[in-house]
């Protein structure tokens, strides 16, 4: 079993997490005209990340003739469409 943080080591988790903190703010204060004026180009940028990490969870674009998956023959027929009489 771990042995139980002591009071020293706590004190200096939150201090190391305070310091972040107040950097962190002051980073963005000082150069938060800088950051929004990337946030275009980074929405951009974004689109082909996530393009290539979403298209891992089925198999990426070889995936899409393959033969494993349901056929159109698989698939359930729709019902015949309603004809009136004259």
């Amino acid at each position: 079993m771990a042995d139980p943080p002591n009071s020293r080591s706590i004190l200096r988790g939150l201090a190391i997490a305070a310091g972040g903190a107040v950097l962190a703010y002051l980073f963005f204060g000082e150069h938060r005209v800088h950051l929004l004026g990337y946030l275009p180009f980074l929405f951009l940028l974004a689109c082909p990340l996530l393009h290539m990490t979403m298209h891992g969870g089925h198999g990426g674009h070889a995936g899409h003739g393959d033969k494993a998956g349901p056929s159109q023959t698989d698939a359930p027929k729709a019902p015949p469409a309603h004809q009136h009489k004259s």
